[in-house]
């Protein structure tokens, strides 16, 4: 296990740190999701090992040198199980088996060996509303309705039964309910037409469900990520949605696994307001009892319309409504992933506003939202990739990196669906990006090979030999945030900023104290903030350990480039080694200078030790 390099300007406060809770000399981390960075990864992906032009878990266990070398705790993979693949393996056939072109059970197992070894966690996506068609669950429910799985489903002689539900795929969809010939009667189903929803009123249902939580768990994998759980249970007048049924069956699921695998994670996905998605923790005085984590969606839209309003206010208010949640729990925050960039947390107007700024192509668009990368969102500027990752691993919350977007991959729209952002990673300028010896016409979807975001051009290999990549950026902020406990239980908050362009936090656990300044706007800009209650303390720059003007009764001010941004720590007063008479008469600062964004640029981290120092060599 490698050990991230000690970065000028940050704590050495102690973490838990995750390779010691695989050890058997000391107690396992319960809390481990709280520090921890997550890796979305798509198997098919990610590296073929066997040259058949799909990327497989020995492929994977390949790669997770790099992995490490990059400073990841959790990898988070899309769905494994067997699938007729036509909702991206999330249309389920057996949960027990995995599908053959990824590999076999043992491979996952020495998967999560692996990876283990190199305190890395691993999680999966596990559908509990729904199957596919062709599961034998379903074949045997519509071929003998009196049989055991007869009622394994949610079944009907009508399409007018829970008609206040919406309907999720508006793009493909025309209603919730599908007949089936066989059976002669319509089955219900909140997404495809091919995913039928599983009908947990069945006791039977839930016993299946939980006997597929401890198949996996007892392989050893680290938890999951749970799709679509608002949708468990259907009640007539309602939008069967977030029913009290659902949150009932999530305490005994939670029970379940704090009574035989403690340490291991629950993150639900939850595409609701923050008011709604805090019941998925559960009970709040006993520090949850249903979901350990719970992805902010909410948040994610309001990050890229205040960049692009040049204002503040999207997120400001967002956080603000965000209800307190239970101590032993943890939001997920996230730029992008596999799905769209999703729409449904905002209004109609904030809707059109998001489609005309970032989706001008109709092919830009799937549902309700936007599938696209996260570099072409933003039109590949570098300076707002690395504000909009400063934002990700800054803000409350663990965060979670989708595969590719660490160097800058770009998407495909001309590809089907949501294809277009889960093409192959690009390792390096050879052929098929390095991804797989295949004959490129069998690879599982084609490369990117565009001028700007081609493989030969945007690859693993080319950006760990560049000192100021993207790549090489996001590998140090991960190392300066994994040595600050603060950004993973500590407190927020907001700072009244005298300009709206600018959001300033400051994020608070015991003596780790960090303040973290964002300019959202493409101009220069400036910004005084009342600090007077950290009087005294010098903060600290952390990316090059450069010193500020201590802070004084007097507003702080700060400039800040286009985009820029900078994190300060501020150590205690007691460890400045300040003389009385300085604490006695503190000055007013005026500072400008580079962001943290572009410190390996600068002339002052040409001058500081530890700045723009070259990657360390490859494991």
């Amino acid at each position: 296990m490698t050990t991230p390099e000690q970065v000028p300007g940050t704590s050495l406060t102690p973490l838990v740190s995750v390779p010691n809770t695989f050890t058997h000399e000391k107690p396992r981390d319960p809390y481990w999701y709280k520090h921890a960075v997550f890796y979305e990864v798509l198997a098919r992906g990610f590296y073929d090992s066997n040259g058949d032009g799909t990327g497989d878990l020995r492929g994977l266990i390949e790669k997770l040198d790099y992995l490490e070398w990059l400073g990841i705790d959790c990898i988070w993979l899309l769905p494994l199980y067997e699938s007729p693949l036509r909702d991206g393996g999330y249309d389920i056939s057996d949960y027990m088996k995995i599908l053959p072109e990824f590999g076999q059970i043992a491979d996952f197992v020495e998967l999560v060996e692996r990876a283990h070894e190199r305190g890395i966690r691993v999680i999966a996506d596990l559908v509990m509303n729904h199957t596919s068609d062709q599961h034998p669950w379903f074949k045997a429910s519509r071929e003998d309705p009196d049989g055991p799985y007869g009622d394994f489903y949610v079944w009907s002689d009508t399409t007018e039964r829970y008609s206040d539900a919406r309907i999720i795929f508006v793009d493909t969809e025309q209603s919730n309910w599908s007949y089936d010939e066989v059976r002669g009667q319509y089955y219900w189903h909140r997404f495809f037409s091919h995913q039928p929803d599983l009908n947990f009123e069945n006791p039977a249902v839930q016993e299946a469900i939980l006997e597929v939580l401890r198949f996996w768990l007892d392989l050893g994998i680290d938890g999951f990520r749970l799709d679509a759980v608002p949708y468990l249970y259907e009640r007539e007048g309602t939008n069967c949605e977030n029913l009290k049924e659902t949150h009932e069956f999530l305490k005994r699921v939670r029970s379940e696994v704090d009574r035989l695998y403690p340490d291991r994670v629950l993150l639900s996905e939850a595409n609701q307001w923050p008011s709604d998605v805090v019941d998925y923790f559960g009970d709040y005085e006993s520090g949850g009892d249903e979901c350990h984590m719970n992805f902010h969606f909410p948040l994610m839209p309001r990050m890229f319309m205040a960049v692009r309003r040049e204002q503040r206010y999207p997120i400001s208010e967002i956080l603000a409504q965000t209800p307190a949640i239970p101590e032993n729990c943890q939001w997920a925050i996230f730029l992008r992933n596999h799905d769209e960039l999703t729409l449904e947390m905002v209004n109609d107007e904030e809707r059109d506003y998001m489609y005309s700024e970032y989706a001008k192509d109709p092919r830009m668009r799937a549902n309700v939202g936007i599938r696209r990368r996260l570099a072409p969102l933003l039109d590949n500027d570098q300076n707002q990739m690395e504000l909009f990752t400063a934002l990700l691993l800054s803000l409350p919350g663990s965060p979670v990196l989708y595969y590719g977007d660490e160097i800058g991959m770009g998407d495909n729209i001309w590809l089907g669906d949501r294809d277009g952002v889960r093409t192959p990673m690009q390792w390096t300028s050879d052929r098929n990006a390095g991804f797989s010896r295949a004959d490129p016409a069998r690879l599982y979807l084609p490369l990117i090979m565009d001028p700007i975001y081609g493989y030969q051009g945007i690859n693993v290999e080319a950006q760990r030999g560049n000192p100021s990549s993207l790549l090489n950026w996001t590998r140090k902020m991960i190392q300066i945030r994994k040595q600050h406990a603060v950004f993973g239980t500590g407190a927020f908050t907001e700072l009244h900023a005298s300009n709206p362009s600018v959001l300033a936090f400051v994020r608070e656990y015991g003596d780790d104290r960090m303040l973290c300044v964002n300019n959202l706007s493409r101009f220069p800009q400036p910004v005084e903030l009342d600090l007077r209650r950290f009087e005294g303390t010098t903060p600290i720059e952390c990316m090059g350990g450069v010193q500020f003007p201590p802070i004084g009764e007097l507003p702080y001010l700060l400039t800040l480039p286009g985009h820029g941004f900078y994190w300060f720590q501020l150590p205690p007063v007691a460890d400045e080694g300040q003389s009385a008479k300085e604490q006695e008469t503190p000055q007013p600062a005026v500072v400008t200078a580079a962001p943290v964004a572009r410190a390996t640029s600068s002339t002052t981290a040409r001058t500081t030790p530890g700045a723009g120092r070259r990657p360390d060599p490859q494991p």
